[in-house]
């Protein structure tokens, strides 16, 4: 089985990706999707109701992956449950065998969820990050306490200066990694790492550049959307337009994306999502090397 924490710190180059998960999902229909993004996946990204959408407990998924023989990134959102909930979540990951976490404030539920859910907020997601640490380091604990905490951030173009004080405050809480939300603006991408590298907060945490492989000009659209902080430059958007097949198209700039991130100084590895064709991934991902070649 590939290990996300064991390939990143051994400085691999880390593909991931992500599941999609409903309130019809089940088993069977969880290992079609695991099976789909083939083996060039490091580690699978399991969402906590991502965007407010209800579907089965992140831990539930993260145990039915590991009897998958693949290994679950769990996340778990601040929104939903306060600190015990947790912390208890946590724990349980762990007797599973889960190793790594993407701990998360949660996004905003959609105004149309009714009745309106009330968003726990009891403590953020720094807070969060410092309270597993704190697992980490407790030796009265009895599962195994060799896991690995991750978060999100956006990039963005810094003013001069930029200290990167929230990135420093959530790596110095026992973040180790860190998902950038979907940007296909490579140029915007080098010159936030760029920002980054300059104040040395990489030598503690690695960057996974979140990517996204689109099907078709609707899906694109879908994505701008319902995703929150998703950077897609018109360019891209002129690209599958023109296209005569979009799919491919949507292959290709892929591809094409994965090898620039790669050349990217502090990338760590890319987090690619997909819509509705999760087999396009790894056609992507095969078709980088090609690129390398």
């Amino acid at each position: 089985m590939n290990n996300f924490k064991n390939s990143i710190q051994n400085g691999e180059f880390v593909i991931t990706s992500e599941i999609f998960l409903t309130p019809e999902s089940n088993i069977q229909d969880i290992e079609s999707q695991v099976k789909a993004l083939g083996d060039d996946i490091a580690g699978i990204l399991v969402t906590d109701n991502q965007s407010g959408q209800l579907h089965m407990s992140p831990v539930v998924v993260g145990s039915i992956l590991l009897n998958a023989n693949t290994d679950p990134i769990v996340q778990l959102s601040c929104r939903n449950r306060n600190r015990i909930s947790l912390l208890s979540d946590i724990l349980g990951c762990l007797t599973l065998g889960v190793s790594s976490f993407s701990l998360i404030r949660g996004d905003k539920v959609p105004d149309e969820y009714q009745p309106r859910p009330k968003a726990i907020m009891d403590i953020n997601a720094r807070e969060l990050m410092s309270m597993a640490q704190n697992l980490k380091n407790d030796e009265t604990i009895s599962p195994p306490r060799n896991f690995i905490i991750g978060g999100v951030l956006t990039p963005h173009t810094p003013k001069d200066g930029w200290q990167a004080k929230n990135l420093r405050e959530k790596v110095n809480s026992g973040a180790q990694f860190f998902f950038t939300h979907t940007c296909l603006d490579m140029d915007l991408l080098s010159a936030f790492m760029k920002k980054i590298r300059q104040t040395k907060i990489l030598e503690k945490c690695y960057i996974i550049a979140g990517i996204a492989l689109l099907e078709s000009i609707e899906n694109t659209e879908w994505l701008r959307k319902n995703r929150p902080n998703v950077i897609i430059p018109n360019q891209i958007i002129n690209r599958l337009k023109e296209a005569k097949d979009q799919e491919a198209e949507g292959i290709k700039i892929c591809s094409e994306q994965i090898n620039i991130a790669k050349k990217i100084p502090g990338i760590s590895g890319v987090h690619i999502i997909g819509h509705q064709k999760l087999e396009n991934i790894p056609l992507a991902i095969r078709a980088s090397r090609n690129l390398d070649e």
